[in-house]
This record gives structure tokens, C-alpha cells and sequence, in this order.
């Protein structure tokens, strides 16, 4: 591709008399079709995001294991295998179950209002979605902090000491980051 998708659409703007909150009508700039056609720029695209592009020259031919020993050196350190299929387990399933209400719950009151057995209000189905979606996304961080991060300690089955602990853990590793750059 050598130019973008989107360079062959001319730019819309409004015209300085309309206001905001009443425009008139969408017009073409003069100018834009003009240097369209004298503007022969061709844009290159830039796919190489962290992780996506090619090896850095260092790492390029070396072994796997050298690079992982460089990562722990860094301070990051590779999550076990089984550890990772615990974490990934409880995320789907703190995800999963309140997302699954919310849309039950919003099934029920479609059906108790359908069958006009109450008016339900309409704050209501907008409270339940709130919590409920929301305590999904609160999720995510829950499966990771109430998994245990001993590959040989299964942990509980809610997790609740194990995410004690963790966070505890987590927030004193933060600690030593930060007195180490200081």
C-alpha cells in the first residue's frame, strides 16, 4: 500500500457561521481537493508495535533460554504453566458469572414486563447492568490476585486468603521497585 486508505477521502469541515448546536450543512475544503491533486506524499505504514515487529539484533540466533535469564534479570519473572491455567481458570469464571446474571437479569425483566406482571422501573435494569457488569470487569483483577502463585499451592476455592496475601505481596514488590530507582 502505498498510500493510506484514507488519504483519498477529503477532509469535511463546517463553515465558520454555524454553530455547534445548529450546523447547517457538512461542506467539502477547497483546499484539501486542490492539494489533492498536486500532493503526490505516499505514507509509509508503521506496523511495529512491542512485541510484534522482528528481534532486536541482540537476541537475533541466541537461545531462548539466554533471553528468558536476561528477563529474570530484569526483575520479570516467567508465571509456571500450572500457575497460569489456575489464574486464566478463576478470570473466566469471576468474568463469566456476573456477566451471565446481568443478562439473566435483564432477560427476567423483559419477561415480567412483557407479560405485564409489574412495571418495572426503568433505574432498575440500569442499576443491575451497573453492578453487574461492572463487578465483571472488577473481575479480571480479582481471578489474577485469588489465584496462588505457588505452582504447588492449589490455594482455596473463593481465594480469599490467597488474594490477601498476594495484594500484600504485590504492593511491597512496587515498594522495592520504586526505593531502588530513588
Amino acid at each position: 500500500m502505498k498510500t493510506l486508505v484514507f488519504s483519498s477521502q477529503p477532509s469535511l469541515y463546517l463553515a465558520s457561521k454555524c454553530s455547534p448546536w445548529n450546523p447547517k450543512s457538512l461542506t467539502f475544503n477547497p483546499t484539501t481537493l486542490q492539494n489533492q491533486k498536486h500532493n503526490k506524499r505516499t505514507y509509509k505504514m508503521h506496523a511495529n508495535a512491542k512485541g510484534f515487529g522482528s528481534a532486536p539484533a541482540s537476541t537475533k540466533g541466541k537461545p531462548t533460554s539466554q533471553n528468558s535469564i536476561k528477563n529474570d534479570q530484569d526483575g520479570d519473572e516467567e508465571i509456571p504453566q500450572a500457575v497460569f491455567e489456575r489464574m486464566l481458570v478463576r478470570i473466566v469464571a469471576s468474568v463469566g458469572l456476573p456477566m451471565a446474571m446481568g443478562f439473566a437479569f435483564l432477560n427476567v425483566f423483559e419477561v415480567i414486563k412483557e407479560k405485564h406482571l409489574w412495571d418495572v422501573p426503568l433505574w432498575l435494569p440500569f442499576l443491575t447492568t451497573l453492578l453487574t457488569f461492572g463487578s465483571s470487569t472488577l473481575g479480571i483483577a480479582y481471578g489474577a490476585l485469588s489465584t496462588s502463585w505457588d505452582a504447588e499451592k492449589k490455594g482455596s476455592i473463593l481465594g480469599f486468603e490467597e488474594a490477601q496475601s498476594n495484594w500484600v505481596e504485590m504492593w511491597s514488590e512496587e515498594d522495592e521497585s520504586n526505593s531502588k530507582k530513588k
